[in-house]
């Protein structure tokens, strides 16, 4: 795997995720978030919620050829990223909804299980491109 590739991968994830999840949780659905009551912080610590975006980058870029084996592209990823979104809502939707007095649980489950699809599909398709129209250093 290209070292090249690799680093566009963790940037296009944590710059599409944030631009995905900010508006989706601190303006879009905020009102539906307040009333769900599930988040207790008043403001969010943006710093951990961007480490937590790094992470997740730096692991799926990782995984992503390992996965794709040379099948690079748009929808190639978005299948990778609906996988990994439903492996991460697994604990992120399901098991958190389970330790928390939220007030709506099919609410909570739908709303918070369509930015997990969404949000995965989007970027798991732009790191399946950013593969596909980079060289790794083995196609050169």
């Amino acid at each position: 795997m290209g070292m090249k590739p690799y680093w566009l991968a963790v940037l296009a994830y944590v710059v599409c995720t944030f631009l995905i999840a900010a508006p989706w949780h601190l303006v879009l659905f905020k009102p539906v978030y307040d009333e769900l009551a599930i988040f207790t912080r008043k403001e969010p610590l943006i710093p951990l919620g961007l480490l937590s975006m790094l992470i997740q980058g730096l692991v799926l870029s990782s995984l992503y050829p390992l996965v794709a084996q040379g099948r690079h592209s748009a929808k190639t990823g978005a299948m990778f990223g609906l996988l990994m979104g439903v492996l991460l809502a697994s604990s992120a939707v399901f098991a958190e909804a389970g330790k928390q007095n939220v007030t709506s649980l099919s609410t909570w489950l739908l709303l918070e299980s369509g930015y997990y699809l969404f949000q995965f599909a989007v970027v798991g398709a732009i790191m399946g491109l950013v593969y596909s129209t980079v060289p790794s250093r083995g196609e050169r």
